[in-house]
């Protein structure tokens, strides 16, 4: 599916603002920061005020992109967020379909019932209908690619510098596998190249990413693997849950876990994985799946989310060991 608002109405809508919010999901990823990043420099070349405001803390290892100690988050600032939103005359929703994706009551009625003018910009399946404009495209590798498209779209292609590029090409490079996923097009490979041209050390970013592992984090992913992976040949299916002792155990920080979920899946014949991580509240779940196999249904069917045909999340309030007995029973029943 692609909904593309037509360029005057676009640009309108951005000549007319003068106070610009920038929001995207809880528990936001590389891809959400980099685009929401991405989009606010972009926005103050051409002069507005522009804020971003996340809903939670992202990920230790993207702290090394620019400007992220000016990220407002509104579980540690909600008065801040709250006067930005009163005073916004447009929001822009990046790498989520939904309002609902914040996962912050408060936020979430705040954002929904505000009179700004609201766009989405994203490419997860299903996206809600009471933006007034939209670019969106469930086709696309990543929200980062969207941005750079959206720049050529609105003619602000000439505003893309190195910062602006070593943002995009970091949401597409994580949201792809560094490439590797069903996602990639030719399409997303010339617009890589092209940021390659604009000098950004695309090595170091990889290293930034991937090989900035604390101590803790590699004992925990060793953990997980040799204690907490469990494996169902019969019905091609793997996943890891870890509880809330285990990850304080290991001292975990936002981002620990990431890519787990994509090593149980990397398991010969395993056609769907998961992962289910712990919180005070409520237990998180990723699922990961490979060819036709659409964990996008299966998220918005059994785990309250959703994403995209090969990658999804969601979250249930219900005990870890409940979570991991409906994964189960829903493997049982695909009969891979």
């Amino acid at each position: 599916m692609r909904k593309i608002s037509d360029k005057k109405k676009l640009s309108a809508l951005i000549k007319e603002s003068k106070n610009v919010l920038i929001f995207s999901h809880h528990n936001p990823d590389a891809d959400a920061v980099g685009s929401s990043l991405a989009l606010y420099f972009l926005l103050k070349k051409l002069n507005k005020k522009v804020h971003l405001i996340l809903p939670n803390a992202f990920p230790g290892f993207l702290k090394w992109m620019p400007d992220t100690s000016k990220i407002i988050l509104f579980e540690n600032n909600s008065d801040k967020a709250k006067k930005l939103i009163q005073k916004s005359d447009l929001i822009f929703l990046l790498d989520c379909n939904s309002f609902n994706r914040l996962n912050i009551q408060e936020f979430t009625q705040l954002a929904i019932e505000s009179s700004a003018k609201k766009i989405l910009i994203d490419h997860h399946k299903m996206p809600e209908n009471y933006f007034n404009a939209y670019f969106f495209d469930d086709s696309a590798s990543s929200t980062c690619e969207l941005i750079y498209q959206l720049a050529e779209h609105l003619n602000l292609k000439k505003y893309i510098d190195k910062k602006i590029a070593q943002c995009i090409y970091t949401g597409i490079m994580t949201d792809t596998g560094s490439f590797k996923y069903d996602s990639v097009t030719s399409k997303t490979m010339r617009i890589a190249a092209d940021l390659l041209t604009y000098k950004i050390e695309h090595t170091k970013i990889q290293q930034n990413v991937f090989d900035t592992y604390s101590y803790d984090r590699l004992k925990l992913v060793g953990y997980a693997l040799s204690e907490k992976l469990k494996y169902l040949p019969e019905y091609k299916a793997a996943y890891i849950a870890l509880s809330q002792e285990e990850l304080k155990k290991f001292n975990y920080q936002k981002g620990d876990t990431e890519g787990l979920v994509n090593t149980a899946l990397s398991i010969k014949d395993v056609k769907i994985s998961a992962l289910f991580t712990e919180t005070d509240k409520l237990v998180r779940i990723s699922l990961r799946s490979k060819g036709n196999l659409d964990v996008n249904q299966i998220a918005r069917k059994y785990f309250n989310g959703g994403g995209h045909k090969n990658a999804a999340g969601g979250q249930l309030n219900l005990p870890l060991n409940k979570v991991v007995e409906l994964f189960e029973s829903v493997v049982k029943k695909l009969k891979l």
